[in-house]
């Protein structure tokens, strides 16, 4: 067993752990490594968005996105995922990561990449448009998986997992201590969101404050047997549901600026046997607030343990999550023609 926070990136605790030195998991799970060189990602969400009846609108953007994607250099976008906001918006969400900061920013300053997203016809399309992009320093991210045959997210692209399995998991506070500046660092939020000046309604770009927290959290059961996955699906999802639907729904009161619970599709659009839950929170404190505290997280994860414990902590279902702290200038927020509820648009409405 070692440290989920790579050899290279540790010092001296200022700030000591939450588990003391002999502290054995319950369960094994492991973390991304990647080369020292790499300092920091890109996690990058396009998305468009539409009323029922606006299809095939929405289907030209999507296109015209993957497009852009496809011919990124230094990019990985193999996944799409989709959900219906509370509003009763479809949501058609790409995904792309980085481990070169400025291969990504060729291609977001490419001429025929801002064009696009500055066109006019962006704000009556019929549909909506947003990118939210977020740059973080590895030293202020952290990942973790359940099975070593399977990477996703920026772990694809890190490119291999640790050695052995991490100590740093299973217990409250394990998700601060695999973020390497928390050795030394409190990671606490300052500063609020605003509006650039030059907004308008149907083109609003968003200031971040420092150190906003965001996790991505995955889970994969499509290589469960049918015992296995009726447990999940029966046990594990409507719990899970019920936790995302508190943070969709009255987040912002407990610090959640934005939560979606997607599903992945395939690129015919056919749903797959996996999903994420993705939010942004004003500080890592609150999300760790909101886990360790909250009924709706505290039954997520008792059932997860619950399952755990009922197959003798043999699985086949796939967990994974990433989560990054973000200063405010790592931050891209730009909703054109979206509802004024999407996204981080949410807590700037509120």
């Amino acid at each position: 067993m070692e440290s989920a926070i790579p050899p290279h990136l540790r010092c001296p605790r200022l700030r000591p752990k939450r588990c003391t030195d002999d502290y054995q998991p319950p369960v094994a799970a492991w973390t991304a490594r990647g080369e020292a060189a790499i300092e920091r990602v890109v996690m990058a969400y396009y998305g468009v968005q539409w009323r029922p009846g606006e299809e095939a609108r929405a289907a030209d953007a999507s296109l015209a996105i993957a497009g852009q994607l496809k011919n990124a250099p230094g990019a990985t976008a193999t996944e799409r995922a989709r959900y219906v906001d509370p509003q009763g918006y479809e949501n058609l969400i790409q995904i792309a990561y980085w481990t070169d900061v400025e291969a990504y920013r060729r291609f977001a300053k490419d001429a025929s990449v801002e064009a696009w997203w500055s066109a006019p016809e962006r704000e009556s399309a019929g549909v909506g448009v947003f990118r939210e992009v977020f740059t973080p320093r590895i030293s202020h991210l952290e990942t973790l998986f359940n099975a070593t045959d399977q990477l996703e997210g920026i772990g694809a692209l890190l490119g291999r997992l640790s050695d052995s399995d991490v100590q740093e998991h299973g217990y409250w506070g394990g998700m601060r201590d695999r973020i390497p500046s928390s050795q030394v660092d409190p990671l606490a939020a300052s500063g609020t969101l605003s509006v650039y000046p030059d907004a308008r309604p149907s083109r609003v770009r968003l200031a971040g404050h420092e150190n906003v927290a965001v996790i991505r959290s995955a889970q994969d059961w499509s290589k469960t047997s049918a015992a296995e996955r009726d447990l999940y699906v029966t046990n594990m999802q409507p719990t899970l549901r019920a936790g995302m639907d508190f943070l969709s729904g009255q987040g912002l009161e407990i610090g959640c600026y934005a939560n979606r619970l997607l599903q992945n599709v395939d690129a015919d659009g056919r749903p797959l046997d996996r999903a994420f839950g993705l939010s942004y929170w004003r500080s890592l404190g609150d999300l760790e607030t909101w886990a360790e505290h909250h009924p709706t997280h505290i039954a997520i994860f008792g059932g997860f343990m619950e399952m755990a414990q009922a197959l003798q902590g043999q699985f086949d279902l796939r967990l994974f999550h990433e989560v990054c702290v973000v200063k405010a200038d790592e931050q891209l927020l730009e909703y054109i023609g979206c509802h004024s509820a999407t996204g981080m648009l949410a807590a700037i409405d509120s």
